[in-house]
């Protein structure tokens, strides 16, 4: 896929390796938004009959957040919740959804700053963004428990959420995610001291994570947290494009694997796997595998 591919300048170098790194998409892809519906309530659906079908606009706090539902629900199944990478949006996990929720119901939505929601009002935490989450969950999961499967930057929050909404969140599901270490890891990687494409690199990077992204969004590390033992799925890239971009490369490689095996501790359920024919889309470049891995954590998770 081109968005995998590595380009010469420091400016491609830059946003590639900041997708890699899970903060901002390289999307070259024309994905075209389904328009908004007029906005559901902003309280918790009484039956299935009422859960939010589509793509609509809802309200949680003082904010309207797009979301799209697809698929019947099945018996205690839990819902699958996708959520996209930096610089994405809901557009862009579409036909995984599609595919999903051939097997029951499965809902996306754009956090703030993304697609068709509003912009945050100002810089955002994790809490912030779980605050939302919780919102959208309580509105379109109608009771049930939630497997949340998210890409990249949507992973890490996804793998921060998950511990502290335990009566929540019955699955995860990390594609490619942000490493929780993954500042510390920069900085170590690529010294202060660099010069050139590397420089440029490190330092728009290191912009992302303080809060020069679309959502807003100050990212800090952190140990991951358990939440207990809910079926949780790592999935890493196999194609290594992150070593083509600087003399650093390679070890950027390394802090990336050595960030998918901290997720592990996510759970005493986990279980990592490489698609090996993929770059960071997992879900783009074998979707197969991101289907399966899914398919499987809501099964466990269904009981």
């Amino acid at each position: 896929m081109a968005r995998n591919k590595i380009g010469t300048s420091a400016a491609i170098a830059a946003c590639c390796a900041a997708a890699g790194l899970g903060l901002v998409g390289c999307d070259d892809t024309d994905d075209t938004s389904t328009g908004a519906e007029p906005s559901a309530a902003s309280s918790a659906p009484e039956s299935d009959e009422e859960l939010i079908t589509g793509t609509q606009t809802i309200t949680v706090g003082d904010y309207s957040v797009n979301v799209s539902c697809s698929g019947t629900q099945v018996g205690n199944r839990p819902v699958v919740i996708l959520m996209h990478g930096g610089g994405d949006d809901l557009t862009t996990m579409a036909d995984l959804q599609e595919t999903l929720s051939e097997n029951g119901r499965v809902c996306s939505y754009d956090r703030l700053g993304a697609g068709a929601s509003d912009q945050p009002a100002g810089p955002q935490d994790y809490e912030d963004i779980g605050e939302i989450l919780t919102g959208v969950i309580e509105q379109t999961a109608g009771g049930r428990s939630v497997v949340l499967a998210g890409h990249s930057m949507g992973g890490l929050l996804a793998g921060r959420y998950a511990p502290e909404h335990t009566d929540l969140v019955s699955g995860v599901v990390l594609m490619d995610a942000t490493s929780p270490s993954a500042i510390a890891d920069l900085e170590a990687r690529i010294p202060e001291s660099a010069t050139g494409d590397a420089a440029e690199l490190r330092a728009q990077t290191l912009a992302v994570y303080q809060g020069q992204n679309p959502e807003q969004l100050v990212f800090t590390d952190g140990e991951v947290r358990s939440a207990g033992d809910i079926p949780v799925r790592v999935i890493q890239h196999g194609q290594q494009y992150l070593a083509e971009m600087t003399e650093y490369g390679p070890g950027l490689e390394e802090d990336w694997a050595k960030g998918q095996e901290e997720w592990l501790a996510l759970s005493e359920n986990s279980e990592l796997s490489t698609a090996e024919d993929s770059g960071h889309y997992i879900y783009v470049d074998q979707p197969e595998i991101a289907v399966e891995a899914i398919e499987q954590v809501t099964e466990e998770a269904a009981g």
